[in-house]
């Protein structure tokens, strides 16, 4: 995917403050830290398109990109960061939760993973949770450069394991170092735009 172009378009909490768009949107979910946004930064070669932090948890609103003309990316706060309080990440989960569920237009969530940690309860809880609503789907593995071949190949089964996801089901290796996984990547969100998507 040639980017042309890709703007910031505003932060939200709630449905009455969404951006009025039709174009498909691409939700990026993972926990805090886990390279949110340094793999939507190397998805649209920007280097700080969304804003990266040393601090987990940052991410507190819900933060709207329009890419291209073509697609509306969006970066769902982290979650599973132990500082911050209780009651703040009690107000994450049906703020997302409204967003997944009533976002006509949503036709994929990407969930992101460290390749290097075994999925969390957290994790877990999120994918069972889009099956159950019937929302597509799919698991980026990052930061794998950091690992050897063999350990990439373990490492990717363990998690596949831990996940229960079938042996059909895709787990992309991503590298915001290297690019590798982005073109993949892409590939599956233009086909989700094409879908709809369908689950």
């Amino acid at each position: 995917m040639k980017i042309t172009s890709a703007e910031y378009l505003k932060a939200a909490v709630k449905p009455d403050q969404f951006p009025e768009t039709a174009l498909p949107e691409v939700a990026f979910a993972g926990r805090s830290n886990v390279g949110k946004s340094s793999l939507i930064n190397t998805l649209v070669h920007r280097k700080k398109l969304a804003q990266t932090s040393a601090t987990p948890g940052k991410t507190r609103l819900i933060h709207f990109y329009d890419i291209n003309h073509r697609f509306s990316f969006v970066d769902l706060p982290g979650y599973g960061y132990a500082k911050v309080s209780a009651e703040t990440q009690r107000s994450w989960r049906p703020m997302v939760e409204r967003y997944l569920q009533g976002r006509p237009n949503l036709v994929l969530v990407v969930v992101i993973l460290d390749i290097r940690r075994d999925p969390a309860g957290d994790d877990i809880a999120l994918a069972e949770w889009l099956s159950h609503h019937r929302i597509r789907h799919l698991f980026i593995l990052t930061k794998a450069d950091k690992l050897s071949g063999n350990e990439r190949r373990n490492r990717r089964q363990s998690i596949r394991t831990r996940l229960g996801t079938p042996e059909g089901q895709e787990l992309i290796l991503f590298s915001a170092r290297t690019g590798e996984g982005r073109d993949a990547l892409w590939k599956e969100i233009q086909a989700a735009g094409r879908s709809g998507g369908e689950a």
